[in-house]
């Protein structure tokens, strides 16, 4: 078997029936919904592709250790479970279950950060990025240069500048600064991978000027099996091995497991750090629930643990990965401009090459995803001026973000590969009449996170 061609590591035992509506009755719902596939319904949608974020399938064993958790309050054997995987696989000290990886987020920076402080990050992703402003911080992207040119290519284009983050902690002063995060793999810059080295790197930075040191590790194991295939002296070791050295060089953690412990719901706050986790659980208990069971039922906590061991499998990461160059390979072909190399959970296609006649201001990677849903059915994310964009208050004026890409995020064990088809030949017809396609103007968004509700109405 080739890196081009490897079967799934599972079959499948049970489907759901999805339906393509008629291409008229595509176009009056994505107008209703303001041309933003947020407020589409799953039912509208033939593939979804909006988000790797709670949308795996599970698998028998991880239902099978749903069904026999013993649900308590406190106490449950289900937490215990997940604290062994975390020990095991993470390798930290102390952790904190929590809904979702926002709430980590939101946990571990309205305890550390004071207003006017700064975070570094390669590339914050945009819940990190609001809970930080709202929390009173000020969120810095340090990525190397070259992330910015999707067409290179570099096998770790996720890494975090050194020579930017050093020179960032002289100016600001470690006072202001009361962590470093290191994003893995990159969500916000094509979902690219950040080397061992470097992250060896920021640590010995962080621990050089006393600062904390988390990654926000939503998609780690993508992350080293980027590591094991791609840099020098990790190619036999296992993924396991590979985590285990990674987070050996933090002080802690987030950790969103609707991604990569392959569940519906939940997350983990981890840390070393004895103090930081009692105030931490101490928050956690008021606005989240009990600790051992974190906000979620204990069935959940279960699931994550024995999801955690099924994405360290080297099987399940080989295929994973052979899916997204497939799609990957199918747009290459058919012109489609998307960010080089492909990512690890995703195939980010740049929407101003692919629409370089609407201006910056027009949302053009915004205006691709509605088009792709009337052309095929198919929901993506836009990860650009509409998520990242900003409005100076002085002036009033757009500030965009240098990147503005479409998102077409895989789903774990979901999609086969006649799927991946049917999206890539929607966004090659597309492509062949770019020229048609306009801009769109934004009516409505809320301060932080806009992109999710946000409104607007085509270019006339």
């Amino acid at each position: 078997m080739t890196d081009d061609f490897f079967p799934e590591p599972f079959k499948i035992k049970m489907v759901e029936r999805i339906k393509l509506k008629p291409k008229k009755e595509r176009e009056r719902l994505i107008k209703e919904a303001g041309y933003n596939v947020f407020m589409l319904k799953i039912e509208d949608i033939f593939i979804d592709l909006l988000t790797d974020s709670g949308t795996s399938a599970m698998s028998d064993n991880q239902w099978s250790g749903m069904f026999k958790t013993k649900q308590a309050y406190a106490g449950s054997d289900s937490y215990y479970s997940l604290e062994a995987a975390m020990k095991d696989v993470f390798g930290f000290k102390h952790f904190v279950p929590v809904h979702q990886g926002r709430a980590a987020e939101n946990i571990l920076f309205s305890t550390i950060i004071t207003k006017g402080d700064y975070v570094p990050n390669n590339m914050h992703f945009d819940t990190t990025e609001a809970n930080i402003t709202r929390n009173g911080g000020i969120p810095v992207n340090l990525i190397i240069e070259d992330a910015y040119d999707t067409a290179k290519i570099l096998l770790f284009k996720g890494n975090m500048d050194i020579q930017k983050l050093e020179k960032f902690i002289e100016e600001k002063t470690p006072d202001k600064i009361p962590l470093i995060m290191v994003t893995i793999t990159n969500n916000g810059g094509g979902g690219q991978p950040v080397s061992m080295e470097n992250i060896r790197q920021i640590s010995n930075i962080a621990k050089k000027h006393n600062i904390p040191f988390f990654i926000d590790a939503c998609r780690f194991a993508e992350n080293c099996y980027f590591i094991q295939q791609r840099e020098e002296g990790y190619k036999n070791k296992t993924i396991k091995q590979i985590a285990k050295e990674l987070f050996s060089y933090a002080d802690g953690c987030t950790f969103s497991g609707k991604k990569e412990a392959l569940v519906n719901i939940g997350g983990m706050l981890c840390t070393n750090d004895e103090k930081l986790h009692t105030k931490l659980k101490n928050l956690l208990i008021i606005i989240e629930g009990f600790p051992t069971y974190g906000g979620m039922a204990c069935r959940d906590l279960e699931a994550m643990a024995r999801g955690i061991y099924e994405a360290i499998d080297d099987d399940y990461q080989k295929y994973r990965h052979a899916q997204m160059k497939f799609l990957a390979d199918l747009l290459r072909k058919g012109g489609v401009p998307i960010v080089e190399p492909t990512g690890g959970h995703a195939v980010y296609v740049d929407a101003r090459k692919f629409l370089p006649h609407i201006p910056i201001e027009n949302f053009a990677a915004q205006a691709l995803l509605a088009q792709l849903f009337i052309e095929s059915g198919v929901r993506g994310a836009e990860l650009g001026c509409s998520c990242f964009g900003k409005t100076d208050p002085k002036t009033g004026k757009f500030i965009p973000p240098r990147l503005d890409l479409l998102r077409l995020t895989i789903p774990r064990r979901v999609y086969t590969n006649n799927h991946m088809k049917h999206v890539a030949n929607g966004l090659i017809e597309l492509y062949k009449k770019r020229k048609e396609i306009k801009g769109l103007k934004r009516t409505y968004a809320p301060k932080l996170l806009g992109h999710f509700t946000a409104k607007f109405e085509p270019i006339k």
